[in-house]
């Protein structure tokens, strides 16, 4: 064996050892159960936190990472005073928006992302349409991919890669520059609780109107509106299929005899009826049974969406809306709300049974806007939201008492979702030390929370995209309707610790286009005299008010090993097993601080700062 090759060996072992502690400290010890009581600030004295510590607490849980000096803003201006700032998420917001300006198609409606960025098939449907192209020629070869081409530039239109740019990068750009980031938080917590896949049919799309209209605008609202406004999306209605929800035929089902289910009519799709149930509300075990998703489908039926990248002239619906009065519309059973189409000669006018509800003969529209309503009302549906937001902000297996008091929030106050919110921060649960460094940051919250703490700039955010992806978290691509798993295990294994190292020491060194930063301006411009007092400065920059004794320990033997980023990009190459791969070009370019000579090297520490366990935790 080559000294390069036990080298590797030898560094791969320690960082084995990193992750073993990671896994065996992540704080699966159950929680001392409190008694309930009321109480007008956080409690986080009792669990023995100083101020300090609990509004770090506090960033780590609702922000995608503190910014230097933000615990002590935090402090000053009081705790419960910013959280309660935050959950209105009325700050304007304009640095944000001067970093999302570049992006035009966060203005367009869906309509109009369409029209702008159409797919291969609406493209060659326009092309043809506007004679650029003839219908005889096949798509495929060299001339007519040519003339799609030219019809494209002469149309100022672009494809699909292009929008996707835009919808991944204003994600990244939300999470490090929002200053409402509870809201920002929130909406990737509910975007993942009610997901949608990028790839699915027209998902690209309308995926960027659904996460800014639908699950933005209501991220902190009442979750009932929030569940009815998913259920009437053109992306949810594509990805679950309840758009083709139909029926062409009404039952003819023989009274006292056959069930319902086997006589119900053709055209029905169970889809979005299960995953609503079982996903969206009243969780696995909520209380229904099989015929009750086939009975929820059948109140579900005839919720579609209007026609997109059809030629208005030659589609009859189209033609209707844009002709017909809203008065009109709704005598030929047609309800036209946005994107959002329901068709009376589609739906199932015949009774119905869903968990004990009756639904009568002859209704419409109402009878689904009426089960979306009972089923986010549901005790069942109080308990399941509540334990999978204490699950993703407190920790991983939340006691039982901590839910039951927000279950009981959710029940007493419509669902209020920022009622709910302030249930768990004020109870003692929330400040348990046994919570405060449990929960895990996925990729995303890796790479936005590295950029946050170094209070970096980003320019293009496209490298850091590619980052997460090779971490495991493609953003929007999820392709289960359960969203991405929230517990440390998920995200967590050696492979894992070592691409998350190589990206610590990658984004230190300066070596990810698009992405600057000043080193020595974290620390005031003051250049500590030996490694392992920088290391001691910058742990108490980056991971704020954190007992850091045993990460120190644990990182010291790292800052002078010599070549230490190529030894970790070589061991994470061994062990990714992502499929996903970080272009040459993101690690060839040098770094972009001129470090002064030094005995030390300042972006090293500070890399394995960033790749440590401890910085994991959020």
């Amino acid at each position: 064996m080559g000294e390069g090759s036990l080298a590797i060996k030898i560094f791969y072992m320690r960082i084995l050892l990193l992750t073993v502690l990671f896994i065996a400290t992540s704080g699966f010890t159950s929680l001392e159960v409190y008694k309930d009581q009321k109480v007008h600030n956080f409690p986080y004295k009792k669990a023995g936190l100083t101020k300090e510590q609990a509004a770090a607490h506090l960033l780590n849980r609702f922000t995608y990472g503190a910014t230097p000096g933000l615990v002590k803003e935090v402090v000053a201006s009081g705790l419960e005073k910013w959280f309660k700032a935050q959950l209105l998420a009325a700050d304007p917001d304009l640095e944000l928006q001067r970093h999302l300006a570049p992006f035009d198609a966060l203005q367009m409606t869906n309509t109009e992302i369409v029209n702008n960025f159409p797919k291969l098939g609406q493209l060659r449907t326009m092309a043809i349409r506007d004679g650029a192209i003839s219908r005889a020629l096949d798509v495929d070869k060299k001339e007519n991919r040519q003339l799609l081409r030219k019809y494209m530039q002469e149309h100022n239109l672009r494809n699909e890669k292009a929008l996707i740019e835009q919808v991944t990068s204003q994600k990244i750009i939300r999470a490090v520059y929002a200053k409402n980031q509870l809201q920002e938080v929130m909406t990737s917590f509910w975007f993942n609780h009610f997901n949608v896949s990028i790839d699915k049919k027209m998902g690209t799309q309308f995926i960027l109107g659904y996460e800014r209209d639908v699950i933005r605008g209501n991220a902190l609202g009442k979750f009932g509106d929030l569940l009815l406004a998913t259920a009437k999306s053109p992306a949810m209605l594509i990805y679950l299929d309840n758009f083709n929800n139909m029926i062409v035929s009404s039952p003819t089902a023989k009274a006292g005899k056959a069930s319902i289910a086997s006589n119900r009519p053709k055209g029905v799709n169970e889809n979005y009826a299960r995953e609503v149930m079982e996903l969206h509300t009243l969780g696995v075990d909520g209380g229904y049974t099989q015929n009750d998703v086939t009975e929820a489908a059948r109140v579900l039926t005839g919720w579609t969406i209007v026609p997109f990248g059809k030629i208005p002239e030659k589609n009859q619906m189209l033609k209707k809306l844009n002709s017909a009065s809203p008065a009109e519309l709704e005598q030929s059973g047609i309800i036209h709300d946005n994107d959002f189409l329901f068709l009376a000669n589609r739906h199932d006018s015949e009774a119905k049974t869903v968990m004990g509800k009756h639904f009568p003969a002859g209704g419409g529209y109402e009878e689904g806007v009426e089960l979306l309503g009972t089923l986010a009302h549901h005790p069942s549906t109080a308990e399941f939201i509540s334990k999978k937001i204490a699950t993703r902000f407190v920790q991983d297996n939340p006691p039982d008492a901590l839910v039951e008091r927000m279950a009981k929030t959710f029940a007493n106050e419509d669902g209020d979702i920022r009622k709910v919110l302030l249930t768990m921060v004020s109870s003692p649960e929330f400040w348990h030390k046994d919570a405060v460094r449990e929960k895990t940051k996925s990729p995303v919250e890796l790479v936005t929370s590295s950029i946050r703490a170094l209070n970096a700039t980003i320019t293009d955010p496209r490298q850091l995209i590619a980052w997460c992806n090779r971490m495991g978290e493609r953003i929007y691509y999820y392709p289960a309707p359960t969203g991405f798993p929230d517990r440390a295990t998920y995200w967590i294994s050696t492979g894992s610790l070592l691409t998350r190292m190589n990206f610590g020491l990658t984004l230190a060194a300066g070596k990810i286009p698009g992405v600057k930063y000043d080193a020595l301006q974290l620390n005031k411009n003051h250049e500590p005299e030996s490694a392992s007092e920088a290391l001691a400065t910058y742990c108490d920059l980056l991971i704020p008010q954190r007992d850091l004794s045993e990460t120190i320990k644990r990182l010291s033997p790292l800052l002078n090993e010599p070549d230490l980023d190529k030894k970790v990009k070589e061991a994470a190459q061994e062990q990714d097993t992502t499929g996903s791969r970080v272009s040459n070009e993101m690690i060839s370019t040098e770094a972009t601080e001129n470090s002064a000579v030094r005995k030390y090297n300042l972006h090293q520490i500070i890399g394995v700062i960033l790749g440590s366990p401890e910085f994991q935790r959020r």
